[in-house]
């Protein structure tokens, strides 16, 4: 396992760097500039642009820029934002803890709901409950996160009132009341993106779950006498479980993301919604940094999904 877990880790360091090589690449090739707007105010010299251009270093060689940005990457300096001139890690850590509590309670959301449709779907194939979640399932996976987001908007705030459809980062409530009303601007969103994520692992688990029951070790199971609660859970699910795993393993990185279009439509004040500020007015420092870190997760958690296969299925061997 150790020697496996090495191996990994040693090929996860040219990957990372060449992700960075075209990353950093397509962002200092894109067109725009980060000072454009100080070209067009009258009351700015053109030696301050000229200045913050020299300072930032814009107008050198793409090779030096991008080692500098390596150097200090490995540093733990992630650069400076061309437009607030703060810190990056500042600005990404000050969006964290929302992104983190909206994100992370949908895809909670999303395997409460998925784990148990999906097992008595795949338990009971083309009952009525089966048909019922199949159905829900495709309709929830078709419909945009867009479409439902206004549509909760459109019901829950505008026609009854009871829920706000602007996320608000500056609660002056103290207590248990400060907790609720995170809860009431964090409910539409998490509800939004945990539906929509759960019609996805449904159909995942149904899926898995169905190859599973019919093998010849579940029908030896039943035949020794076990419970169809044991035979489910402790012999089936447990190898279901696998493809769950890499899908699961692959969406959460995006946490750490947002969901860009349901930040949007909601106003939450999320890494996703910076990620998209930071684009518009080509501030590389952030964009580069927030890409970055997403493609690092996605090679972490894949490698921890390889490491649960283990766990799941004996089987699996690591040499």
């Amino acid at each position: 396992m150790s020697r496996y877990l090495l191996r990994r880790l040693l090929s996860a360091v040219p990957v990372l760097v060449g992700i960075s090589v075209v990353l950093f690449s397509i962002l200092a090739l894109a067109p725009g500039d980060p000072f454009g707007e100080l070209a067009l105010n009258p009351n700015i010299p053109p030696e301050v642009r000229f200045n913050l251009r020299q300072q930032f270093g814009l107008d050198d060689p793409l090779a030096v820029r991008y080692v500098r940005w390596l150097a200090a990457m490995l540093h733990g300096d992630w650069g400076y934002s061309f437009v607030s001139r703060l810190p990056v890690q500042q600005l990404i850590l000050q969006r964290l803890p929302t992104t983190l509590f909206v994100l992370g309670s949908a895809y909670g959301l999303a395997l409460l709901i998925a784990l148990p449709v999906g097992i008595l779907s795949a338990i009971k194939p083309y009952s009525f409950f089966d048909q019922v979640a199949t159905t829900f399932a495709f309709v929830g996976y078709s419909l945009p996160t867009f479409f439902t987001g206004l549509l909760f908007i459109l019901v829950f705030s505008i026609y009854l009132g009871w829920l706000p459809f602007i996320y608000s980062s500056t609660i002056e409530a103290r207590g248990f009341a400060w907790v609720i009303e995170h809860l009431r601007q964090g409910a539409m969103p998490i509800t939004v993106l945990g539906l929509f994520e759960a019609a996805s692992l449904t159909r995942f688990v149904r899926s898995a779950m169905l190859e599973v029951i019919h093998q010849d070790y579940i029908t030896t199971a039943r035949a020794k006498g076990l419970t169809e609660y044991v035979t489910t859970l402790k012999h089936a699910l447990r190898n279901a479980l696998i493809p769950v795993v890499t899908v699961v393993a692959l969406q959460i990185p995006t946490i750490f993301t947002g969901a860009v279009i349901t930040e949007q439509i909601f106003r939450v004040p999320g890494i996703g919604s910076l990620l998209i500020a930071a684009i518009e007015s080509t501030d590389t420092p952030v964009v580069m940094a927030i890409t970055f870190v997403y493609a690092a997760l996605v090679i972490l958690f894949n490698l921890l999904a390889d490491l649960i296969y283990g766990l799941l299925d004996p089987r699996i061997t690591y040499g």
